[in-house]
């Protein structure tokens, strides 16, 4: 081969490398647009959000799934259809899913609202809406490199009848705790509420369709560079946040990589962070307009805090300072829904009383307070059972099961003490009950004669049986199981029996 085919072959190689994001890796992505809502006002720019983002996605390499308008059992098989695809292609699959429409939380689960929802209470959301637990143990389910899900979805509540007891936003999706390897963007941060936008777009999508064209920026950087412009355009009010846990590197379109730390044995190393006193060391003495891009680029709780602290003038100020207080109400906000009892969800109100998420904690904290606790109940008949280890607890707590009689549960009856009682004869039973013998069909008439002698034989005395004058108890006991399902939710939970436990939400 000459030198001048030879260096046309490279030249070639070079360009072919260059101009795609990623051959040694599949990429499919699933992007919904929720405009035409039936029951509330129509969205204008989730539908124009999904074609932008499925050009770009097709630009970035993807094969994708594009749906819009879609009714809750649309939206699930759509899902379903995609985690098909992904599963097809192999484990070295990039799997994106991005959704633009309507999105709420209810008792601390985060739902995606399709388009023929017609709720009238909360109630109704867990069982008209897809939780977004859901989609995500769905993605999980099938082997693939990575998961990145993008939610333009935290508008305003759009149901008035929920809107006073249901939280703001969308609560905190930890992608840490979950399956490695996902990443997990909001429009806007946990508990806030995101615009929908004056343009074409919404300020998240207008600012992604941005970040994600340059080449060879990583995923992290470009969602930096997504929350500095939606800051900006928004002056402050609002600003996206995202969770990552992935282990691989990952831009939407591939070019020479930005100068960073190197991934060390196939995992991606942590950033450093810093603690409060050293970012007051670094943003100290610069004009605030700096510093706040700084700590926005950053966003973390320990960069908020030393801002708060060293700048307090409006307008960013107020704004640093409402973004941490939210902040650290959601994570608190989380821990309780995580822990489920009902001590944490007294802790949680006692921290933030006011909240636009105390009623929901109330509701919660009551709920979890007259559960029907089987140990207590178990413990209760147990100790007060002849040859018991001892009585029942004064706190026991009363089920309610409809086997048993009325409101008053035996269970907290003491027992009565045992008496001897006499068994009327059964007269009935005096005669022989051993099994007749086979004999012809017409025997013959016997006449007793008068001498015969005739024996008795008696039956044994019957036995003592000794009774309890207090009622006697009947338990039917279900237990729920543990799934998606909410508490109180219906979905993926567990299904229990008469009085079973609600199930607990299936942890992503």
């Amino acid at each position: 081969m000459s030198r001048r085919s030879l260096l046309q072959l490279l030249v070639s190689a070079i360009v072919l490398l260059g101009g795609c994001p990623a051959m040694a890796e599949n990429r499919l992505a699933l992007v919904i647009g929720q405009s035409a809502y039936r029951s509330v006002p129509a969205l204008p720019n989730p539908a124009n959000d999904a074609r932008a983002m499925t050009q770009l996605l097709t630009d970035s390499g993807f094969e994708v799934l594009a749906a819009s308008d879609l009714s809750q059992d649309q939206l699930r098989e759509k899902v379903s259809e995609f985690a098909g695809q992904v599963a097809t292609k192999g484990p070295d699959t990039v799997a994106l899913v991005f959704y633009a429409g309507h999105g709420l939380q209810i008792d601390g689960e985060n739902f995606l609202v399709p388009i023929d929802i017609d709720v009238k209470r909360e109630a109704d959301i867990p069982i008209q809406a897809v939780r977004l637990n859901d989609v995500l143990n769905t993605l999980a389910s099938v082997p693939s490199k990575m998961r990145i899900l993008l939610l333009d979805a935290c508008r305003n509540n759009p149901f008035p009848e929920i809107n006073k007891t249901a939280g703001h936003g969308l609560a905190i999706v930890d992608a840490k705790t979950g399956s490695p390897g996902t990443f997990v963007s909001f429009s806007t941060s946990p508990g806030a509420e995101a615009e929908d936008g004056n343009g074409n777009d919404s300020p998240y999508t207008t600012a992604l369709l941005t970040a994600a064209k340059e080449p060879g920026i990583p995923i992290e950087e470009t969602f930096k560079r997504v929350r500095l412009q939606v800051n900006r355009a928004t002056e402050g009010r609002q600003t996206p946040w995202d969770s990552s846990s992935l282990t691989d590197d990952f831009s939407f379109l591939a070019g020479p990589a930005v100068a960073g730390p190197k991934a060390a044995s196939g995992a991606k190393q942590a950033a450093v962070k810093r603690t409060v006193e050293e970012w007051k060391r670094e943003l100290k003495g610069k004009p605030v307009e700096v510093a706040n891009e700084m700590i926005v680029g950053d966003g973390s709780e320990e960069a908020y805090e030393a801002f708060v602290a060293l700048y307090t003038q409006p307008p960013f100020g107020p704004q640093a300072r409402e973004w941490l207080d939210r902040h650290r109400r959601m994570v608190a906000w989380n821990i309780a829904v995580i822990t489920n009892t009902a001590a944490g969800y007294r802790a949680f109100l006692a921290q933030y009383p006011d909240s636009d998420l105390a009623a929901t904690a109330r509701k919660l904290e009551e709920r979890l307070r007259n559960r029907f606790n089987i140990a207590t109940a178990v413990a209760a008949v147990v100790g007060g059972a002849p040859g018991g280890s001892g009585s029942t607890p004064p706190n026991a707590v009363t089920p309610t099961n409809a086997s048993l009689p009325g409101p008053t549960c035996p269970c907290a009856v003491p027992p009565s003490p045992l008496k001897k009682v006499d068994v009327p004869k059964d007269k009935s039973k005096d005669k022989d009950s051993s099994p007749p013998k086979r004999v012809d069909s017409k025997p013959p008439k016997r006449q007793r004669e008068s001498d015969d002698d005739v024996v008795v034989y008696r039956r044994p005395p019957p036995p003592q049986v000794y009774e309890s004058s207090g009622p006697s108890i009947g338990i039917d006991i279900g237990i729920g199981g543990f799934g998606g399902g909410g508490m109180g939710g219906g979905g993926m939970g567990g299904k229990g029996g008469s009085t079973g436990m609600p199930g607990r939400r299936g942890g992503y």
